[in-house]
């Protein structure tokens, strides 16, 4: 059995409350175009056609950016600490989010919503890379669940600003949660094996170290795959829910108030799944089981054939539940690399996540118009999601009470 440390850190360690307000501003601030993108758009004078179609460049735009970030703040992370990600990081994106609420014209808005997204990149993987070396091992699993956890309730808070307040301040309310976010980091310490790191002459953030050895290169992208499943049920099948819903005979669905029950549900799923895998001592257990959850309730939102809305959003927070599973593929990125590359590895791999949307978008296009359905082209591509995800993570090794204390050579 194993023993607890005699400098046992409690779960509710300073840098595990940051981490979770840090991620609970990082999802506000990620999700608030998705759900004022049709008010936000129809002001500045689009039709529907042109919501539709500018909503998913600005969205597409938003995921390079996030693609973008997660290597530069991922390589910064190894190289300069996990604290200059969280101030950075922040700081950027908290600025851009403000500029948001000024926008007058659509080539604006894709521009602030990009470096908006190069923002948003570090925040989750810096936060989860800080804790996870800062907790002995026996609590990493349920303290990344509980930054997860509470983090997801910013898309709550995000929904409620819209019913409350114009897309405008929507943007600003956001922006000032980041300013005021940082006077907290300054109470955070930097990472203890970091530190250690900083005083050997090893390699730190050298990304292409990620790309010049093929077992390394595997775990890189196993762990990428593995997560695309999340982003897919957000990036496509929330953020356009009023268009699946139009589709299946259902009116007047609101994509908002679509992300708020996702959200919600996800709060319980990041919990439920961090205290499984601690309860069956494995990760990869924990996510099979989260596979199945999530495709269950992808059967049942595309077998939807009319209905009531409330129904539907009640699939949608089903299907929130179920993408629970990003905190383990996340912590298990952070534990498949060394401390010189485990930042590059926990920021990057979740944004090149993200940044799988616009291929997933251009994959439920070509097969939607190849089918001639909107339904059809929706689960014939999550079917492929799904497929992709389940393999990866057959090969993916097991993480759970690894020892973090190494370096990739």
């Amino acid at each position: 059995m194993e023993q607890k440390p005699k400098n046992d850190i409690p779960l509710f360690h300073l840098s595990v409350i940051v981490a979770a307000l840090g991620f609970f501003v990082d999802v506000y601030d990620l999700l608030i175009f998705g759900i004022i993108r049709k008010p936000s758009l129809i002001s500045l004078g689009l039709n529907d056609q042109e919501v539709l179609s500018k909503g998913e460049l600005i969205l597409s735009m938003q995921m390079m950016g996030l693609l973008i970030g997660g290597i530069l703040w991922g390589i910064l992370g190894d190289k300069k600490g996990r604290l200059s990600v969280l101030f950075g990081s922040i700081l950027l994106y908290s600025i851009a989010n403000i500029l948001n609420g000024m926008v007058t014209t659509v080539p604006q808005y894709v521009l602030l919503r990009f470096i908006a997204g190069i923002g948003l990149a570090g925040e989750l993987g810096a936060g989860i890379t800080l804790v996870n070396e800062l907790l002995p091992k026996h609590k990493r699993g349920i303290a990344s669940a509980m930054v997860a956890g509470f983090g997801v309730f910013g898309a709550v808070t995000a929904f409620f600003m819209k019913e409350w307040f114009d897309w405008r301040t929507c943007y600003y309310i956001g922006g000032v949660m980041g300013l005021a976010l940082l006077v907290l980091r300054i109470s955070v310490n930097e990472s203890g094996l970091y530190d250690q790191l900083k005083k050997t002459p090893v390699a730190r953030g050298n990304f292409l170290m990620f790309f010049n050895n093929r077992s390394r290169f595997n775990r890189y992208m196993r762990c990428i795959l593995i997560g695309i499943p999340v982003w897919f049920t957000v990036g496509v099948l929330i953020t356009f829910s009023d268009q699946f819903g139009k589709a299946m005979g259902i009116e007047g669905i609101d994509p908002g108030k679509a992300i708020l029950y996702q959200y919600m549900a996800i709060a319980f799923g990041d919990l439920s799944v961090g205290l499984l895998s601690n309860w069956l001592r494995s990760r990869k257990k924990a996510l099979y089981i989260f596979y199945v959850i999530l495709a269950f309730f992808m059967v049942m939102y595309f077998t939807q054939d009319g209905g009531s809305p409330e129904r539907f959003y009640w699939i949608c927070a089903g299907l929130g539940y179920g993408t629970g599973l990003s905190v383990v593929y996340i912590t298990m990125s952070a534990e498949q690399f060394g401390t010189n590359l485990r930042a590059a590895a926990a920021i990057s791999i979740p944004n090149m996540v993200r940044a799988a949307v616009p291929l997933s978008l251009l994959l439920f296009k070509y097969l939607r118009n190849l089918s001639g359905d909107y339904i059809t082209g929706g689960w014939i591509t999550a079917s492929i999601v799904m497929l992709i995800a389940v393999l990866a993570a057959i090969k993916t090794d097991e993480t759970f009470g690894k020892d973090l204390d190494f370096i990739e050579k």
